[in-house]
């Protein structure tokens, strides 16, 4: 069973920050019960964009953790104000 290392860049809905944060606030909440870590959360000085190094145990917690269906209503709920994010599997060098 490989770990995944991602590092992933999201970009908040202008004018929508607060919403983008709360909503990855709840999101990286969930990590845990798929065997995730967040090992770094980094945020832009004007709030825009905020960069996540996360590691799961297994590539299995990691789609598990895209299907949560609760982590998806949180999605749902946030609506139009949701963050975009770009996902990059990476590796230590």
């Amino acid at each position: 069973m490989a770990e995944v290392l991602l590092a992933v860049v999201v970009d908040m809905v202008a004018g929508r920050e607060d919403d983008g944060q709360r909503f990855e606030d709840d999101v990286l909440a969930r990590l845990g019960k798929h065997g995730g870590t967040l090992e770094r959360r980094l945020r832009t000085a004007d709030a825009g964009s905020e960069v996540h190094l996360l590691r799961f145990t297994s590539r299995a917690g990691y789609e598990a953790f895209l299907a949560d269906p609760d982590r998806l209503a949180l999605r749902d709920k946030v609506g139009h104000a949701a963050p975009a994010a770009r996902v990059l599997e990476v590796k230590d060098v």
